[in-house]
C-alpha cells in the first residue's frame, strides 16, 4: 500500500472508532442519568453535521413548587457534536416537531460548531399534561421547565450553554434567563416582543408609520374596499371557509372584519407580499378573498385555527399580552364598536384574568440586570414596536434590520452586524 493511501486509511480509521467511541459514550451518559431524571430516549436519523440524534421524552412537574402534582412528559430533541462543544438551548414557544427532522439544524449550531437542544413548550404538541389543568401554563412553570434540563445537560456536556428562539420561543428565552440568569452563558433571542397587555397600544402607531406612505395606503384602500363593499366579499369569504373546513365562534360577518382587520399586521409582519400584488382598483370578489387568505390567513380566528395554537392564546391573555384591532378608521363600515382584542379565543368555561406584572418583571430585568442578551428584530415587522428597550443596560445588544421582517434571522443580517453579532457572541462565550 502506498504511503499516503495508508495514511488516508488510517485517518478513516481513526474517525470512524473516533465516532463509534462518542456514539458509545453519549449512550452510556444518557443511561446513567435516566434514574435520576426519569426519562426515556430513542436514536432518530441526523444528517451530516451532528453524529447522533436522540428524541428524549423527559419527565418534568406539573407544578415545580408541588412535586405531588402530577407529571407530564415533555420532548427533547438532542443532536450531538461533541462532548466540550457549545450548547445551543432552543427554547420553543411552541410544539417543536420540526426538530424530528434529520436535516434540521438551527443557525447558531453551525455559527459556534455546537450540539443542539430543543425542548417542546409545555402544553403544546406532545408535551401534553392529562388532563390539562391550566393553571400551570404559565411563565415560571415552563422556566422551571427549562432549568430542570439545563441541570440535565450540564451533567452530559461541559461546554457553554446559549439558550435561544424565534419570537413566541425568544420570548420564552428571555423568561427562562429572568428567573434562572445564570443557566446559560448567554441568550440570543429573534424577533421577540415584550408585551404589557392583552392590547399593546403600542401596535397601532407603529403601524401608522411603518414603511412608505403609498404602501400604507395601498393597504388601507384594500382594506376599506373589504369593508366597504363586504356584501360583495362575504360570500366569497363563506365560500372559502366551507371549503377549507373552518367555523367562527363569533360569526361568519365578524370572522370577515377580523381577518380583514388583521390584513395590515400580517402584510408588514411577513413582508412578502409585493405592494403591487394587492389586487386594487377591486377584481373580482374571488381574487380579492383569496389575496385576503394569502396574506392574512382565513382561518387565523377560526374555531379550527384558534385549536392549534388555543396554549398559546391562553398565555397571551393570561400573561404574555397580545395585540387588538385599532377600528377607527373603519368603524363606520364594521360590526365591532370597540377595538376588538382576542378574549373570543377562549371559547372554555375558564376563569381568565391578564397579569401585567410578570412581563413588568421580566422589563425591569432587562433593563437594568440582565447580562449577555442578543435581540434580533426586523424594522418593519408590527413586533418591533414591542421589542425590549434597552435605554438603561448598555452591556446588551439590540439590532434592527433595515426593512426586515419577523423573517429576520443572523443569516440575512447585513454583514457588519452579522460580524457584530457573532463576535460579540463569541466574545461572552469565552469569558469565565
Amino acid at each position: 500500500m502506498r504511503p499516503h493511501k495508508l495514511l488516508l486509511f488510517l485517518i478513516l480509521i481513526f474517525s470512524f472508532s473516533s465516532f463509534f467511541s462518542q456514539a458509545k459514550e453519549l449512550d452510556d451518559k444518557l443511561k446513567a442519568l435516566q434514574d435520576k431524571y426519569n426519562f426515556s430516549f430513542r436514536q432518530l436519523e441526523t444528517e451530516k453535521f451532528f453524529s447522533e440524534k436522540y428524541l428524549l421524552t423527559f419527565e418534568q412537574p406539573l407544578n415545580h413548587n408541588d412535586p405531588q402534582s402530577g407529571t407530564f412528559t415533555q420532548r427533547i430533541f438532542l443532536s450531538h457534536l461533541d462532548f466540550q462543544s457549545p450548547v445551543v438551548f432552543i427554547t420553543e414557544g411552541y410544539a417543536a416537531g420540526y426538530a424530528s427532522y434529520s436535516n434540521y439544524i438551527n443557525e447558531l449550531s453551525l455559527i459556534l460548531n455546537g450540539n443542539q437542544v430543543c425542548v417542546e413548550h409545555r402544553f403544546f404538541g406532545e408535551s401534553l399534561p392529562d388532563p390539562l389543568n391550566w393553571e400551570y401554563l404559565n411563565v415560571y412553570q415552563a422556566a422551571s421547565d427549562h432549568h430542570n434540563i439545563i441541570e440535565f445537560i450540564q451533567e452530559v456536556y461541559s461546554g457553554p450553554i446559549v439558550n435561544t428562539g424565534i419570537s413566541k420561543g425568544g420570548q420564552t428565552a428571555m423568561y427562562h434567563r429572568y428567573f434562572f440568569p445564570d443557566d446559560v452563558k448567554a441568550t440570543v433571542a429573534y424577533v421577540s416582543p415584550l408585551n404589557f397587555s392583552i392590547e399593546d397600544k403600542r401596535i397601532y402607531q407603529f403601524l401608522e408609520n411603518v414603511g412608505d406612505s403609498t404602501t400604507r395606503k395601498r393597504i388601507f384602500d384594500y382594506q376599506m374596499e373589504m369593508f366597504r363593499n363586504k356584501n360583495l366579499y362575504l360570500p366569497e369569504f363563506e365560500k372559502l371557509a366551507v371549503k377549507k373546513g373552518l367555523t367562527f365562534s363569533m360569526g361568519l360577518l365578524q370572522g370577515y372584519e377580523l381577518t380583514v382587520l388583521e390584513y395590515s399586521f400580517a402584510f408588514w409582519q411577513w413582508g412578502i407580499t409585493p405592494v403591487d400584488s394587492i389586487p386594487m382598483p377591486a377584481t373580482s370578489p374571488e381574487n380579492m378573498v383569496h389575496h385576503l387568505n394569502q396574506v392574512a390567513g382565513i382561518d387565523w380566528v377560526s374555531n379550527e385555527g384558534i385549536d392549534k395554537i388555543y396554549p398559546f392564546f391562553y398565555q397571551a391573555l393570561t400573561e404574555i399580552g397580545f395585540y387588538g384591532y385599532d377600528i377607527t378608521p373603519f368603524q363606520d363600515f364594521i360590526s365591532f364598536q370597540e377595538n376588538p382584542t382576542f378574549d373570543f379565543t377562549i371559547v372554555e368555561d375558564l376563569n381568565i384574568h391578564y397579569d401585567p406584572e410578570p412581563m413588568q418583571q421580566v422589563d425591569c430585568f432587562i433593563r437594568h440586570q440582565a447580562k449577555n442578551m442578543i435581540f434580533i428584530y426586523g424594522e418593519t415587522d408590527p413586533w418591533t414596536a414591542t421589542s425590549v428597550d434597552l435605554t438603561y443596560n448598555q452591556g446588551l445588544l439590540k439590532i434592527i434590520k433595515p426593512h426586515g421582517s419577523h423573517l429576520t434571522r443572523i443569516s440575512n443580517l447585513p454583514e457588519e452586524e452579522q460580524r457584530l453579532v457573532i463576535t460579540t457572541l463569541k466574545n461572552w462565550l469565552q469569558t469565565d
